[in-house]
């Protein structure tokens, strides 16, 4: 079974959300919220394995509650997917930034929606592919030298912290090889093809940028990837297409 919690401002939305996801098997709605503080509140009495979470909203927004649930060690298993009007919305950036799995646009076909529960919960990339690429070189782009939309925490786009920095210089070159391809959007069996591995070395070079970088999952090495220049946007534009 897995389990969702639902969080938007907006009543309607939580209402059909609500409605789609509990008439799905094996898909159980065991929180609601509308806000961020009860997000998070309800997070870690559920521990739901996936937090469907809207960004803008009062109080504590969901750029926030992202950060505050996935830094949260009891919640190492739930993953946040942010819930948008626009695909381009400035503050999904920070979400991803924040630790947040993907994002999905409100206005998402029920099916897709399902879908994207599924995936997630099993434990794959929702949006290592064209999407995420595409917002996030966005922003780089827009943000160059500056402080990047929604990020809540100063850095500019391209910046790192010292720590990540040194995690970075830790990297194998072959590790760095595959990250820069992880920000290209490619699979592991992409990566295994264009670096002459086997799907297994490749699955572990991957792996072993989680540990080393201490990355939730792909999304976030998509945004490190960009973040420490090792892609750079329009770079590698075709990947994942």
């Amino acid at each position: 079974m897995i389990t969702v919690e639902l969080v938007d401002d907006q009543a309607l939305v939580r209402a059909g959300f609500h409605a789609l996801l509990a008439a799905e098997d094996g898909i159980d709605v065991v929180a609601v919220a509308a806000d961020g503080d009860t997000a998070v509140a309800l997070a870690r009495r559920h521990r739901p394995q996936i937090v469907l979470m809207d960004i803008r909203m009062p109080g504590l927004d969901g750029l926030e509650a992202t950060a505050r649930i996935t830094a949260d060690p009891e919640l190492s298993d739930t993953r946040v997917v942010v819930l948008t009007t626009f695909e381009l919305d400035e503050y999904v950036f920070g979400a991803l930034r924040a630790g947040a799995s993907g994002f999905l646009l409100k206005d998402v076909e029920p099916a897709d929606l399902v879908s994207a529960v599924r995936v997630v919960a099993a434990g794959e990339a929702l949006l290592a592919p064209r999407l995420t690429r595409r917002l996030i070189e966005a922003f780089v782009t827009a943000t160059a030298g500056g402080t990047a939309p929604g990020s809540g925490d100063g850095r500019g786009a391209g910046s790192l912290t010292a720590a990540a920095r040194e995690a970075l210089e830790r990297l194998t070159p072959r590790e760095r090889e595959v990250l820069a391809l992880v920000g290209r959007g490619h699979s592991n069996i992409e990566i295994a093809d264009r670096l002459v591995l086997s799907p297994l070395t490749a699955k572990t070079h991957v792996a072993r940028l989680f540990a080393k970088l201490g990355a939730r999952d792909r999304a976030q090495l998509v945004v490190t990837a960009y973040e420490s220049g090792l892609v750079v946007p329009g770079d590698g534009a075709t990947a994942g297409r």
